[in-house]
Order: C-alpha cells, then sequence, then structure tokens
C-alpha cells in the first residue's frame, strides 16, 4: 500500500494526518455547512479546501510530495467521505429534531416520514 495510498514511510502518519486530523476537520465541516441548512454540494467545496488543508500538512511536516493528484485524490476521498457521512448524520438530527411531528430517524443517516397519526415520542 505505500507508494500507492500513502507515501511516508509509516502507516501511522498517514492514519494520523490524512484519517483522523483530516476526517474530523472533513466531519466538523460538513456539519457546520449542514447546521447552517445549506445544500450538500457547498458541503463538497469545503471538503476540497479540507483536503488541500491535509496535503499540505503532508508536505509542510513531513516532507510529503505537495503537488501530487495522486495522494491529492487519496486525501480527497478520506476527507469526502467521513465529511459526508457527518453532513448526513447532521441533516438526519435536525430534521428529526426540527420536524419531530413529521420524520422519524430510522438509522443515524437516515429518516422517513412518519404515518399519519402516529404521535411522536418524546425523548
Amino acid at each position: 500500500m505505500q507508494g500507492i495510498v500513502y507515501e511516508e514511510a509509516s502507516v501511522w502518519l498517514f492514519l494520523l494526518v490524512t484519517v483522523v486530523m483530516g476526517g474530523w476537520a472533513g466531519w466538523m465541516a460538513a456539519r457546520a455547512v449542514a447546521r447552517a441548512w445549506r445544500p450538500f454540494w457547498q458541503a463538497a467545496v469545503s471538503l476540497l479546501l479540507v483536503a488541500a488543508a491535509v496535503r499540505f500538512i503532508h508536505f509542510a511536516l513531513f516532507e510529503g510530495t505537495l503537488l501530487s493528484a495522486q495522494y491529492h485524490l487519496v486525501d480527497a476521498a478520506v476527507v469526502m467521505l467521513v465529511g459526508a457521512l457527518g453532513y448526513r448524520a447532521t441533516r438526519t438530527r435536525q430534521m428529526t429534531t426540527q420536524y419531530r411531528w413529521l420524520y422519524e430517524k430510522t438509522s443515524p443517516l437516515t429518516w422517513r416520514e412518519r404515518p399519519s397519526g402516529a404521535a411522536p415520542q418524546r425523548p
């Protein structure tokens, strides 16, 4: 995997910088966009900027390649995946909290319309 997914000598640097730090920043950026009731495409733009920042951290701290399409795509894929999960989890929580009488949570990432006549239960 070294050289294909990450360029550092250790997978731990990739996991720390891209997955943990980049994933957290992506989750928080997407959450902020979702909390402002903005569409997902605005979150995607923010997540691409977070991926660029992750690539810069690899370059500045660990002597990675800054302008590498391959590694930037890997960073962007990880950040976009975690960010999309964060956006969807936040939007699900918003819809089922703000419109309790209309929607119910079916999983952490989905909701559905309540059957007509079903009263919402207090959490």
